[in-house]
């Protein structure tokens, strides 16, 4: 059996950064390539083989996989909702292109394995708002979502034409004390933990009713591994599995902190994210990935929050 050997491209992103770090413990730090377009994130420096890389240049990409015998692609970098509202034309190129060029390259490198995350702006305005189930009405408005919602059929399309064994989550929002957030509609929900230990205040660009699916970081990174590491036979969606945590709003998640730190107040100014976040469901229905591969949630909106502000606090 050959030694797995995983390139993660966007290594230094705020997902990538401790998927890097967790494939690292299971299969040796040699045998997990980080590589970005920016600078090395000071978590992942000494934990292993960096390689610059832009997802655009696939020669470069190709000559990267062939030298390190690379047998599995997680795919994470890409321009997210609100910074790809700013520039659609670049947001959708790179989410578009950086995708078809890795399936291209597992086609013909025989990869085992590809992972690339998808997103619930995938959903739209006409989307169910409540337990939003995986086959449904999807019709998203931003680019964002447009280019995620074209790349889960690009997965579906080259496993079913070419045997690529290509894996994707709709990724809720997601928090983390590790990594800075990139550009995010849910940002919101990381941002407020820093300033409410630091300022003891926090102006929420999102109203204060608005729910949202959201998930802790350590439960997205185990999650992606367990699909990951499901036996093939197991995994029914090639598209991209609904996966779902808890859900808030602002407020709520503001009542939670007063908990921890009493003379926090909130502040509500609603900009542009809002007309974004609007579009999304309020909630996930993810038994598909319950029953498939035993998915299931550790973090709920108290343990996160704790968990945050412990950490943060250091």
């Amino acid at each position: 059996m050959q030694k797995e050997k995983i390139l993660v491209i966007g290594a230094s992103g705020q997902i990538g950064v401790e998927l890097t770090l967790a494939l690292r413990k299971i299969y040796g730090n040699y045998n997990v390539i980080a590589s970005d377009l920016r600078e090395e994130n000071d978590l992942l420096k000494g934990t292993g083989p960096y390689v610059p890389l832009d997802i655009m240049n696939k020669e470069m990409l190709h000559v990267q996989v062939i030298r390190q015998n690379i047998t599995q692609i997680y795919l994470l970098a890409a321009i997210l909702s609100a910074t790809g509202e700013k520039n659609p034309n670049l947001a959708w190129n790179l989410n578009m292109q950086g995708l078809l060029n890795v399936l291209d390259i597992a086609k013909e490198e025989h990869l085992h394995k590809v992972y690339w995350p998808s997103s619930i702006a995938v959903f739209g305005p006409t989307s169910p708002k409540i337990n939003c189930p995986q086959q449904t009405i999807i019709e998203p408005t931003t680019v964002y979502g447009i280019s995620k919602y074209a790349g889960e059929f690009w997965c579906n399309y080259y496993h079913h034409r070419y045997g690529v064994d290509v894996r994707s989550l709709r990724y809720p929002g997601l928090i983390s004390y590790k990594s800075a957030p990139g550009g995010g509609t849910t940002d919101y929900a990381i941002e407020i933990f820093q300033e409410a230990i630091e300022e003891k205040k926090y102006e929420c660009f999102l109203a204060k009713d608005t729910y949202l699916p959201m998930m802790y970081m350590p439960d997205a990174i185990r999650g992606t591994i367990e699909l990951m590491e499901s036996p093939a036979d197991k995994i029914s969606i090639r598209t991209s599995y609904n996966i779902s945590s808890m859900s808030f709003s602002p407020e709520q998640l503001a009542s939670e902190i007063k908990n921890f730190i009493p003379d926090f107040s909130i502040t509500y100014k609603p900009d542009y994210r809002q007309t974004i976040a609007t579009t999304w469901p309020q909630s996930i229905d993810d038994s598909i990935a319950r029953n498939d591969w035993n998915w299931k949630p550790e973090y709920d909106l108290k343990k996160m929050t704790k968990d945050m502000i412990e950490n943060l606090s250091k």
